[in-house]
């Protein structure tokens, strides 16, 4: 039997929300909020163990931050059934959820950012599946294939 082999994702979160130092504070949090049907089924195909780029958006620079990895398989997120909640969504129920979430666990941050202007000049090489510089693509969250994993995470030790 061969070995199981990991997928790696790109997830997005604003810092003023949730940051990378958030998640080492606390070592391990579900990834709430997500209300986009793509990004939903992304994480419906996340295994335990996946690695995590920690993406920072909507921020002065944005890039990735740190290394996670995923802490449990999709299940329903509770924020949509809470009235209380920005992420209520009124058509979901218990019986019959309509978003999920993973927990995701915090392994190291980067040793320095890799930030989104050092990400799109690496364009060419990233190629055009590559959705977070695709024109028009907001999604917060995304497959990394293995050969664009390595290209960013080689990234990190380049001094700029």
């Amino acid at each position: 039997m061969s070995p199981v082999r990991r997928k790696t994702w790109l997830m997005k979160s604003e810092p003023s929300a949730f940051s990378i130092d958030d998640l080492a504070r606390v070592g391990s949090e579900p990834w709430n909020g997500v209300r986009n049907y793509q990004a939903r089924n992304f994480m419906r195909q996340m295994q335990i163990g996946d690695s995590v780029l920690f993406y920072h958006s909507n921020c002065p620079r944005p890039g990735i931050y740190g290394l996670a990895e995923v802490a449990s398989l999709a299940y329903p997120d509770p924020t949509q059934f809470d009235p209380a909640s920005p992420y209520y969504d009124p058509k979901a129920t218990p019986a019959q959820p309509r978003w999920d979430l993973v927990d995701v666990r915090y392994l190291r941050h980067l040793r320095r950012p890799i930030t989104l202007d050092e990400i799109r000049r690496h364009a060419d090489a990233l190629g055009e599946d590559f959705a977070l510089i695709r024109k028009g693509s907001r999604l917060s969250v995304l497959p990394v294939s293995p050969a664009q994993a390595r290209l960013l995470l080689s990234l990190e030790s380049v001094d700029v």
